[in-house]
């Protein structure tokens, strides 16, 4: 923020007009700053983290939204987003956080790679692939298996029996 630089070089006795001007804000901007430094936004927030801070303290196990809950119990009102903004802000997390990303190493493979991913096959019913699909109903969810063995190279036929 550039106003307490323009309340010294005032006091230095440049004129506010021309810090201003040079620094590219009007003569009002710092003269409403320097009735009130610091914004009600800001003193209001200073507060609620100071709270915060005590409710995380005693119990650090929960998050922003226990936080909320206990500042409502205490009178205070804010909106759990605000109170998210200035947990995180505050760096006050969970000591239970989700899991967040995508860096988890995926798991082992459920079955073998018999076909070494070489899907070709030099004669039909050599190679078999199957593929399993579920399909979600008002009642159960029902699984179907499709077969099929691919053509050989250089054909376009890709024969398909119902599982």
């Amino acid at each position: 923020m550039m106003y307490p630089l323009v309340r010294e070089l005032a006091a230095k006795k440049i004129p506010v007009a021309v810090t201003c001007r040079v620094l590219g804000f009007s003569k009002q901007a710092f003269y409403k700053w320097q009735a009130a430094p610091v914004s009600q936004r800001d003193w209001d927030d200073a507060h609620l983290i100071n709270a915060a801070i005590d409710i995380h303290h005693d119990d650090p196990e929960f998050g922003y939204r226990y936080i909320a809950d206990e500042l409502a119990d205490q009178g205070i009102t804010a909106s759990r987003n605000r109170v998210n903004r200035l947990c995180t802000s505050a760096r006050l997390w969970s000591v239970h956080s989700r899991k967040r990303g995508l860096n988890r190493k995926p798991g082992p493979p459920v079955h073998d790679d018999l076909v070494e991913r070489d899907f070709d096959a030099p004669a039909p019913n050599l190679l078999w692939l199957t593929d399993i699909t579920e399909h979600p109903t008002a009642e159960a969810s029902s699984t179907s298996a499709r077969s099929r063995t691919p053509a050989p190279s250089g054909s376009s036929a890709t024969p398909s029996a119902p599982g």
